[in-house]
């Protein structure tokens, strides 16, 4: 017994020797709370307070599952095959096939993953000859998966027009074609558990007395299902099983999925719970780096509370970077990257975060320039993701419209009614006469011919509309004129590819700047055609196999949200700029900005070492310049942990030029990046004011001008006004100051 609990700190001590009461165990980042969920299971067991057979313990991830599996029967020599560890989905699965019949379920029922169940709703809506364009298949799956976990059948939602009653009369049909194919979605196996144990009361009363210790990783990323299924396994009253929960309020950071962060209050006031323990001791990074993560997490209002701390060195400063541009950020980045190889530091312990997808495609290109291995963690390299593949797809038939691989690649995507019968007669007419698809569409008849030919004449359409235009301007119009932005408003993530089809904008125009005379026709004005051909080139030698293969030492790139569970012992952390993190979507209330903030603090806490944090004064975005707020994250780190790379702007509100001690602007970012020096921009007639400039508002307070549309009596500007957020005012009636 004593072995098991060698080594354990006081607060895990604690922890894992709990009497059988329900108990929260607010566990910190790098607190060792896998230790103890899995010494606490083996604890229960050889102390003989109960089999394996009356342990249930859930988690979110097979790998965690697999982990905790491997722990415990490491520790205890037993059969794992007598231990319920699982997911909520690989349980639920568990128990369903335990009792089909009550479920009413065939034996052989099959799970359809996400794309299974995609391709499921796509049948079901041709059969019903529903349009894609009124019902897209993505936003009927969200809307069905979401109620499921809402834990709504389809005759319990509310419909409150006639659009949301045509969608539940379709979640209804959904629903009768999975019973009678004998299938069912991930949503399904938790929502058929639940109501299976809520109807049934002897089965429950079973599993109820069988379990008597439930335990649960990362409970603060539970949804408002899986804590009503929690509760129904546990019972109540003093004959209830002890609820175990683990989980730390400061890192949910899921909510868009759907994750309750407030089970966790909900839980300590329905279960009376007596017991909470704090898991402060933190094992992985040094104390400046906990301190910082303390000082920004404790701005939230809405936690319960604790104070990660080490018995480690204080460790390195926070080091921060003030870029002019985005491109100069990636450049410092590649040179810090250099230096610290040459430090004799590993790449494979390096991650650059970003908030947001988008992001990457900077850091990408500098990195591919330098020849500095890398990985896109969780996620693919820019080039390479589905909605930028799409839009060049478009682009290279406007410059070739003979490329089969692009014209099939779009002819129905955005969908418009070419299925795969009139692809197949087109291919077959293509390669009977020996021409392009393109030059087949004639010799294809009926309907499937007319949709080919409307898709034609939408090409030749946005052939005349890019005549004349700059290469981001033709980009952005191809973007919109295709459907490509229309199509990805209706998905579910829709708003993280619109963002990325934003940076292809601003890619083109930073490619634009930097190409700047080297596509001049002979009248000396610029020829459009070799400037898209040279830059479809680029983006195909970008998106080319560089990335460094698995265990191969190359530096991490991620997400935020992918970086959640890891950690690394250099840690930068870029775009800290109001807007962009914490971002745009979460400044109109506080439940957003707290959960920017919980994102702040994962990121933080993923360093062990040594941690930068940067910003760039002026970053393209949707193919515009933007001039930047420096993000309150980090104003909430002590200046006493700070070492600033770049002379800190004290107090300043706007961001002036940095110099950097490593190299001054690149040409191209003064070409592109600039502020004006007139009073006006793009021609527009701003009334003596300009974009980048400070400006005073009697009720938003001080802000700086990040854009402008129209001129004279109709130009408007948009003001980022630190926390009172982001907002477009028209100049003829708002009384803007110069600062």
């Amino acid at each position: 017994m004593s072995s098991l609990l060698t080594g354990l700190n006081e607060a895990q001590f604690a922890a894992v020797t709990l009497p059988p009461r329900p108990a929260l165990i607010l566990a910190g980042a790098g607190s060792g709370k896998t230790r103890v969920l899995t010494t606490r299971i083996a604890w229960l067991i050889q102390s003989g307070q109960v089999t394996p057979q009356g342990i249930l313990a859930v988690t979110f991830t097979n790998k965690a599952a697999r982990e905790m599996l491997a722990r415990v029967t490491a520790m205890l020599p037993l059969d794992p095959r007598g231990l319920w560890i699982g997911t909520f989905h690989g349980l639920c699965n568990r128990l369903l096939r335990t009792h089909f019949r009550d479920a009413g379920l065939p034996q052989l029922f099959q799970i359809l993953d996400s794309g299974d169940q995609l391709a499921a709703i796509k049948r079901l809506l041709k059969m019903l000859n529903v349009g894609d364009d009124k019902f897209p298949a993505r936003d009927v799956q969200y809307f069905i998966n979401s109620q499921k976990e809402a834990g709504l059948r389809s005759s319990a939602v509310e419909a409150i027009d006639e659009y949301s009653r045509q969608r539940v009369a379709l979640y209804a049909e959904y629903e009768v074609q999975c019973q009678r194919e004998g299938v069912v979605d991930f949503a399904e196996l938790l929502l058929r558990t639940y109501e299976l144990l809520e109807r049934n009361e002897p089965l429950r009363h079973h599993y109820q007395a069988r379990f008597r210790h439930i335990l649960v990783d990362e409970f603060q990323d539970t949804n408002r299902l899986q804590y009503q299924w929690l509760k129904c396994l546990a019972g109540g009253g003093d004959r209830g099983a002890a609820l175990f929960c683990v989980g730390d309020d400061d890192q949910s950071i899921y909510a868009f999925r759907g994750a309750n962060v407030g089970n966790m209050r909900a839980f300590e006031r329905e279960f009376r719970v007596e017991t909470i323990i704090r898991l402060e001791q933190n094992y992985r990074s040094d104390g400046n780096i906990l301190q910082a993560a303390n000082a920004i997490i404790r701005h939230n209002r809405q936690r319960l509370g604790k104070n990660l701390w080490t018995d480690q060195a204080d460790g390195e400063p926070i080091r921060i970077f003030e870029a002019f541009s985005d491109g100069d950020e990636g450049r410092w980045l590649v040179e810090e990257l250099q230096s610290l190889v040459g430090e004799g530091f590993s790449r494979q312990d390096v991650a650059v975060l970003y908030r947001s997808n988008a992001q990457s495609r900077v850091l990408e290109h500098q990195l591919f320039s330098a020849g500095i291995p890398y990985r896109v963690y969780g996620g693919l390299r820019f080039f390479e993701r589905q909605e930028i593949k799409h839009a060049l797809a478009y682009l290279r038939l406007l410059v070739n419209p003979d490329d089969d691989t692009a014209f099939l690649r779009v002819v129905n995507f955005p969908p418009r009614g070419i299925g795969a019968r009139t692809i197949e007669t087109l291919q077959d007419a293509a390669r009977h006469s020996g021409t392009s698809l393109v030059r087949a569409v004639a010799a294809v008849a009926g309907k499937g011919g007319s949709n080919l030919s409307q898709f034609l004449a939408l090409l030749e359409g946005l052939r005349r509309q890019a005549s004349g235009l700059a290469l981001p301007d033709l980009i952005a119009r191809v973007v919109s004129g295709a459907g490509l932005a229309m199509h990805y408003q209706n998905e579910r993530e829709g708003q993280e590819r619109l963002e990325n089809l934003d940076e292809l904008v601003s890619a083109a125009a930073n490619f634009a700047a930097e190409a700047a005379g080297r596509h001049l026709g002979e009248s000396g004005q610029p020829d459009l055609h070799a400037e898209l051909v040279e830059f479809l080139s680029h983006a195909a030698l970008e998106a080319g196999d560089h990335q460094a293969d698995a265990g191969a030492d190359a530096v991490q790139l991620m997400t935020v949200h992918a970086a959640k569970g890891l950690e690394f012992g250099i840690v930068f952390l870029t775009g800290l700029e109001e807007g962009l993190f914490p971002h745009d979507n979460s400044l109109n209330g506080e439940d957003g900005l707290e959960e920017e903030r919980r994102l702040m603090y994962v990121a933080v806490t993923r360093a062990r070492r040594r941690l930068y944090l940067s910003l760039a004064q002026s970053r393209m975005l949707h193919g515009q310049t933007r001039y930047n707020l420096r993000s309150r994250f980090i104003t909430e780190v002590p200046p006493q942990l700070c070492k600033w790379l770049t002379p800190p702007r004290v107090g300043a509100r706007v961001a002036e030029p940095a110099f950097s001690r490593y190299f001054e602007p690149s040409a191209a970012s003064r070409a592109v990046s600039r502020p004006a020096p007139t009073t006006s921009v793009a021609g527009r007639d701003l009334g003596g004011l300009r974009v980048g400039q400070n400006v005073s508002h009697g009720r938003f307070g001080v802000g700086v001008i990040v854009a402008a549309e129209g001129s004279g009596s109709d130009a408007r500007v948009q003001v980022n006004f630190g926390k009172q957020g982001v907002k477009w005012l028209a100049l003829g009636v708002a009384k803007l100051e110069p600062v």
